[in-house]
């Protein structure tokens, strides 16, 4: 039992207080888990896209202020009542899509979203929050909130790691790396000598090519507007590259006469509903899928002509990579361990908390393809 267990903890934590400002350095009290609870020391933490749609306010159901984060990874500081899966000095990945083992989703192969699942709840399941700044009550974000030196997960919502694996590459594999490598493999069902276009040439992106290659493709054409993106993606697999400004005609045009009649797989990883109808329409008719990744503003709507669909393509989505998480991502913990799955290759920055609106700026220039926070 280490001296702070039951104890609220004060550490730094970049708090967003409300959004499309920039997040504010603050110290916030951490409260002590309650039953079937968990209270994580986050050692490394990513900045994801996904973390500056929120606070460009993309979700109205997301609560502030707030502590977002959710590409964490750490050790066990104190578990609550109830807490018979961790202890102590376990390392671990909090997680934002959750495993419960006993729901009718869990149990089943066709899906890893289980109903414990709450993206933009703000709160505990009870309620309640475990953080507080100057006597304010800060809400969570995706149940994991990992942008603070301290955070509360329940215990769905984390999994436990090889302790030899470093934190500040394995925290990747909360979000990013996983969804776009897992999008290839487990929602796409890439095929072997397969066709393939990933839209986005940013983390998601570059796993989802990543896990083209890995599949088996043998022609994958990596899409951004910045061709500077190209020669790097060039490592994770693209054999070749698209600029939709180069051309005076829709992408799919483009794209349809390259591929003499469509691609076999599309992935699209902007979060835009232009790109997700331009990605459907690359696909070969008879065939093709489609995988939207992306992460687009809550109220906007895709649509596309329905004979597209009559000519049987598949459109649909994919989440977290299609990985049951607590069971999946030790999986790729290890996978990584034995040099089977890139990591070290998207780090283009490490920096610490106070770094952290550096980071989103970087993102948003395109400048990096994942920052790192260590704290």
């Amino acid at each position: 039992m280490s001296e702070t267990t039951g104890k609220v903890i004060t550490c730094k934590a970049a708090v967003a207080w409300e959004p499309k400002k920039p997040l504010s350095l603050e110290t916030i009290e951490v409260a002590p888990p309650k039953a079937g609870e968990i209270r994580v020391k986050v050692v490394a933490t990513g900045v994801c896209h996904s973390d500056a749609s929120f606070l460009a306010g993309f979700d109205p159901d997301i609560v502030f202020p707030v502590v977002f984060g959710h590409e964490g990874a750490g050790i066990v500081e104190s578990v609550g009542e109830g807490v018979t899966k961790f202890k102590p000095g376990d390392h671990v990945i909090p997680l934002f899509i959750p495993q419960c083992f006993e729901c009718k989703p869990c149990k089943s192969s066709n899906t890893n979203l289980c109903v414990k699942t709450r993206i933009n709840a703000g709160t505990m399941s009870d309620g309640t929050t475990r953080f507080t700044c100057n006597g304010k009550q800060i809400f969570h974000c995706m149940s994991t909130s990992t942008f603070t030196e301290y955070t509360v997960v329940e215990e769905d919502y984390l999994c436990k790691i090889d302790e030899s694996a470093p934190l500040d590459k394995v925290c990747l594999l909360g979000c990013g790396i996983s969804t776009g490598y897992g999008t290839a493999l487990n929602s796409a069902k890439v095929s072997e000598g397969s066709s393939c276009a990933v839209w986005g040439l940013g983390t998601v992106g570059l796993a989802a090519v990543m896990g083209c290659k890995a599949a088996g493709a043998t022609r994958i054409i990596g899409i951004d507007i910045n061709p500077e993106k190209f020669e790097t993606a060039k490592q994770f697999g693209c054999t070749e590259f698209v600029n939709p400004k180069d051309y005076d005609k829709p992408i799919q045009q483009v794209l349809i006469e390259k591929t003499e009649g469509g691609l076999d797989y599309t992935i699209e990883c902007v979060g835009s509903t232009v790109t997700m109808r331009a990605a459907l329409e690359s696909t070969a008719p008879g065939w093709g899928v489609s995988v939207i990744v992306g992460l687009a503003e809550y109220e906007r709507e895709i649509s596309t002509r329905p004979m597209e669909m009559l000519f049987g393509r598949t459109w649909k989505g994919a989440i977290f990579g299609g990985w049951k998480s607590v069971q999946c991502i030790p999986e790729l913990v290890n996978k990584y361990m034995k040099k089977e799955l890139m990591l070290d290759e998207f780090i283009t920055h490490t920096m610490s908390i106070d770094e952290i609106n550096e980071a989103f700026k970087l993102m948003r220039e395109g400048k990096s393809i994942r920052s790192v926070i260590i704290y």
